[in-house]
C-alpha cells in the first residue's frame, strides 16, 4: 500500500480505503480518531499501513472466497463493527453502460429486433409478459447515440438495466449448538400447495432441508455453486424455513414449499432485468409469495412494472431495506407495492447497519445461523430480516388463507418499524 494523507477524519479514510481496495468496509459506530491521520508512506505490507493510518483503533481483514475482503474497524470487539462505509460517489447506482431495455408501449406492433438491428445493438433477453427487449450494445458510445434516437419512439419507452451486487455470504462459526428445527413436510398435501419464490442465487441440494425444495430455475445461465459453504440462496432458503416454523406452534408438518429461481448463475453480479425475469418465472410457477433479498439504488421502470402486475394478481413481495445506515431509497423494496424489511437488534432498535428510510415498513432480527455440509454459519443483514419476514407470511398465509393485502397489514402491525431521523 501507498498513501500520501493529511489531516484526514476517520469517515474520510474509510471512504477512500473502500473505494481503491474494493473491501467491504466496516466500523464501531460512534468510533473515531484521536487525532486527524497524516500519514506518508510507500510499498508496505496491508496490515503494517492500516496500523499507520488507523493509530490506536483495533482492525481486522477477512478474506472472501468469492467476494471482496471485509475490513472491520473497532475500538473493542470485531462484532461491534456493524456500520457500513460506503465509498465516495457510491450513493446513486449506475446503469449498466452498454445496454438499454425497451419497454412496448401499448397497441404497438413494431419489431423490437428489427430497431435493435438500426441502433447496433443485439436483443440479448426478452420478458414477454411485459414487452420488454434487454439489448447490448458495442460500447458506452453506442448506447448514448441510441438513447438520443429513441427519446420520443412512438413504439417504445426506453429504461435503464442496472447491476445488482453479488449478495454478501455467510461466515463460518468455530461451533454452534444446533437450533431446534422439527417442521417436516407435509406428505399429503400437494407439493407446492403454497409456493414461495426466492429469487436469488441458486439452492444447493446438499442442503439438509432439500425436502421443502422444489425445482429450481434459472434466468442467468447454469451455476456451478459448488459444495464448500452455503450460497447466499441456500442461506436465504434455510432463514425463510426460520420464519416459516416460528408460526407453527401446533403443526408439525406444513405443505409450504420453496421455489429457488438462481438470477446470478456464476456471475459476480445480476441486473434489474434478470430479477424481473427471475420473478415473471416464479410467479408462472405458482408463487404467491415472493422474496427479494437483494437490491440496489436503481429505479427500473420494468421491475417495476412487473412487480405491480404481479401485486395485482394477489402476490405478497418481500424485499430488503439495504445495509447502510441512511434514509436512501432502495429499489425493489421502496416500491409502494413491495413490503420493506430492515434488520433490528434483541432490543427492537435498528441495526446499526440498516437503512431507516421512510419506505421501510417492518423490522426484523438481522442475523440467522444456517448449517450446510456439517457445520454452522452465521449470515447478517437485511436479507436475512426478509427471508424470516417472508417465512413468517407463507406460515400465516398457509394457515388462515389471508391475501397479500390482509398479511401485510398483519405483519406491520407485528413488526412495526421503530422512527428513525437517521440520514
Amino acid at each position: 500500500m501507498d498513501a500520501d494523507i493529511d489531516g484526514w477524519s476517520l469517515p474520510q479514510l474509510l471512504e477512500h480505503l473502500a473505494e481503491v481496495t474494493g473491501w467491504q468496509v466496516f466500523v464501531e459506530p460512534g468510533t473515531s480518531l484521536k487525532a486527524p491521520v497524516s500519514v506518508k508512506f510507500s510499498n508496505l505490507a496491508p496490515a503494517e499501513a492500516l496500523g499507520r493510518m488507523l493509530g490506536g483503533l483495533s482492525f481486522a481483514v477477512l478474506p472472501q472466497a468469492n467476494a471482496s475482503a471485509k475490513l472491520f474497524v473497532f475500538r473493542t470487539s470485531v462484532a461491534d463493527a456493524t456500520q457500513a462505509v460506503r465509498p465516495p460517489g457510491a450513493a446513486k447506482a449506475k446503469p449498466i453502460a452498454d445496454e438499454l431495455v425497451l419497454l412496448r408501449k401499448p397497441g404497438s406492433k413494431a419489431d423490437a429486433e428489427e430497431l435493435a438491428k438500426r441502433l447496433g445493438a443485439k436483443v440479448v433477453g426478452r420478458v414477454a409478459e411485459a414487452g420488454a427487449y434487454r439489448l447490448k450494445f458495442d460500447n458506452a458510445d453506442t448506447t448514448r447515440q441510441a438513447l438520443e434516437v429513441l427519446n420520443g419512439n412512438a413504439d417504445f419507452n426506453v429504461d435503464y438495466n442496472y447491476a445488482l451486487p453479488r449478495p454478501v455470504m455467510a461466515d463460518a462459526l468455530a461451533a454452534s449448538s444446533m437450533l431446534p428445527f422439527t417442521l417436516k413436510p407435509d406428505a399429503s398435501a400437494p407439493a407446492g400447495q403454497l409456493i414461495v419464490g426466492l429469487v436469488d442465487q441458486p439452492v444447493q441440494r446438499n442442503t439438509p432441508y432439500r425436502e421443502f425444495l422444489l425445482p429450481g430455475i434459472a434466468v442467468a445461465g447454469d451455476a456451478t455453486p459448488g459444495d464448500v459453504s452455503p450460497t447466499h440462496g441456500t442461506s436465504m432458503f434455510e432463514t425463510v424455513l426460520r420464519g416459516l416454523s416460528s408460526t407453527q406452534d401446533k403443526s408439525t408438518t406444513t405443505s409450504v414449499r420453496v421455489l429457488p429461481v438462481d438470477v446470478y448463475g456464476n456471475d459476480a453480479t445480476t441486473s434489474t432485468f434478470n430479477v424481473a425475469r427471475g420473478i415473471v418465472e416464479a410467479i408462472n410457477a405458482g408463487a404467491t409469495v415472493v422474496n427479494l433479498s437483494l437490491g440496489s439504488t436503481g429505479d427500473s421502470q420494468l421491475l417495476h412494472n412487473i412487480i405491480t402486475q404481479g401485486a395485482a394478481r394477489g402476490v405478497l413481495f418481500i424485499a430488503a431495506a439495504g445495509n447502510e445506515p441512511t434514509t436512501a431509497a432502495t429499489y425493489p423494496a421502496a416500491y409502494p407495492e413491495v413490503l420493506a424489511v430492515t434488520a433490528g437488534t434483541r432490543d427492537g432498535q435498528l441495526a446499526s447497519y440498516a437503512n431507516r428510510g421512510a419506505f421501510v415498513d417492518v423490522v426484523a432480527p438481522g442475523s440467522s445461523v444456517v448449517y450446510f455440509g456439517g457445520n454452522a454459519y452465521l449470515v447478517n443483514g437485511t436479507s436475512a430480516s426478509t427471508a424470516f419476514v417472508t417465512g413468517l407470511a407463507a406460515g400465516l398465509k398457509s394457515e388462515t388463507g389471508a391475501s397479500a393485502a390482509a398479511l401485510t397489514d398483519k405483519l406491520k402491525g407485528l413488526l412495526a418499524a421503530p422512527k428513525s431521523t437517521g440520514n
